[in-house]
């Protein structure tokens, strides 16, 4: 069995997300250009179907390691995105188009049932209904020796954090301030988790940290 990973952008301040998402601007007020980091990296451009022509060097490494290993990935339901509520006649497809760039089976925590929603490039969304557990175990039998990713957003990473499933957790902290939206290390609980620092990478519009955690 491989490693349950999570690695996620974070803002100085400690946002993961802008305030006042909408289905228009899913990350909220700001939070699209905390990402400028990775959309212009050679291994991202490749991951999301474009020419690749983009920058390589060590975020772009950090990257290509991200995934190198990866067999499935969990997400919730708002970075899936559609809005709260039951599934409709046409239900939403997702952000990504008919060719997402997760290419492994993703499995989605909601409160709605749905069938699975299968998409080109070997991506297959199962929505899960039965909480973190479940859908980790779900994803697991679905990796095989391989590592199951965290995607977020933030809600969800703390359900696994508070849980004490995460194995490693990378941070690319970016030098910007949001002032509000979603901060990653909120509501922990008495769960809050003990973690060694493996290394750090500095760059000069972000710093990766990646973070050994003590189950």
């Amino acid at each position: 069995m491989g490693k349950l990973l999570f690695n996620i952008t974070m803002t100085l301040d400690g946002y993961v997300a802008g305030p006042n998402p909408t289905i228009n601007d899913p990350l909220g007020e700001g939070g699209e250009a905390i990402h400028d980091w990775v959309v212009k990296l050679k291994s991202w451009q490749e991951s999301h179907g474009m020419s690749g022509d983009g920058e390589t060097g060590p975020s772009d490494d950090v990257v290509r390691e991200t995934v190198a290993n990866l067999g499935a990935t969990i997400m919730g339901r708002n970075m899936f995105g559609g809005g709260p509520g039951p599934w409709g006649a046409e239900p939403w497809q997702g952000w990504w188009g008919d060719n997402p760039p997760f290419h492994t089976p993703v499995f989605v925590l909601t409160h709605h049932p749905r069938s699975p929603l299968v998409m080109q490039g070997g991506t297959t969304f199962y929505f899960v209904t039965d909480g973190i557990e479940s859908a980790l175990r779900q994803a697991q039998k679905a990796a095989g020796d391989r590592d199951v990713m965290i995607a977020g957003g933030a809600a969800t990473a703390q359900q696994f954090l508070s849980a004490g499933l995460i194995d490693e957790m990378e941070i690319h902290l970016v030098p910007q301030l949001l002032g509000g939206g979603s901060r990653l290390f909120e509501d922990l609980g008495q769960s809050v988790p003990r973690i060694d620092l493996v290394r750090t990478i500095p760059t000069a519009d972000v710093t990766h940290l990646k973070y050994r955690i003590h189950k």
